[in-house]
């Protein structure tokens, strides 16, 4: 049985998606308060995050960045909550790690087929039966979702990772802008490439060496998109 976590502070909102989850077959908890969801979901361990975006003691965005950057739970997707009368551009959602988003009012049919949509992908990108990558001073492990670097693991986010091991699979090949984000993200992000920007600029922090002459591993292709390179 899967776990979904809710955060969210409208209790009537709380208790539908509760309820409805609950009657698809998730296993469901939930807080109200921002300022205790790290350890909530430290405690819980959930398969899937529900977050919504104005929260008391912390907001959803300060949320997601902690999760993002916590390698215990970097990996655990999370779905988006915001009213549409609240200001909040869809690709800064991706930027920060969320790995889709959806405004309230909602219909429930619309949110229970998101959320299975995000952990059909995830569990497919970590049940894949794959050998081991070695590329360089880098290590991919595809069943255990786990890449290290001369030996140390890295906390890399479900879409770094996802980017890292398509880029890596296609190493020498150039990729475009479209084609990233088809693959990574899906087609409800047509369009929006600044995204890939970001997320290969974060993934280039990751795995790369800070010094000049250090490993660079993605090229950058002016006008077309970028290239993992294998010398």
């Amino acid at each position: 049985m899967k776990k979904i976590l809710i955060i969210e502070d409208e209790l009537n909102i709380y208790e539908l998606i509760k309820f409805n989850l609950k009657t698809h077959g998730f296993d469901v908890d939930g807080v109200q308060d921002g300022g205790i969801a790290i350890e909530k979901i430290l405690d819980y361990l959930p398969d899937l995050i529900i977050l919504d975006l104005m929260l008391p003691g912390k907001d959803g965005i300060s949320i997601c960045r902690e999760i993002r950057a916590n390698s215990v739970i970097s990996y655990i997707p999370v779905i988006m909550l915001t009213a549409k009368s609240e200001e909040f551009d869809k690709v800064l959602g991706l930027e920060i790690g969320a790995d889709d988003y959806i405004t309230k009012p909602f219909g429930i049919k619309e949110l229970c087929a998101r959320v299975k949509a995000v952990l059909r992908r995830t569990e497919i990108l970590l049940s894949k039966e794959e050998e081991e990558i070695r590329i360089g001073d880098l290590l991919i492990e595809p069943k255990a979702f786990i890449v290290y670097k001369n030996g140390e693991k890295l906390a890399l986010t479900l879409k770094e990772y996802e980017l890292l091991v398509f880029l890596a699979k296609h190493r020498g090949q150039v990729l475009t802008r479209d084609q990233l984000l088809d693959q990574i993200w899906g087609y409800d992000y047509y369009g929006e490439t600044r995204t890939v920007d970001v997320h290969i600029r974060y993934l280039r922090k990751k795995i790369e060496d800070s010094a000049e002459e250090g490993r660079k591993y993605i090229e950058t292709v002016r006008g077309v998109g970028y290239r993992f390179v294998e010398e």
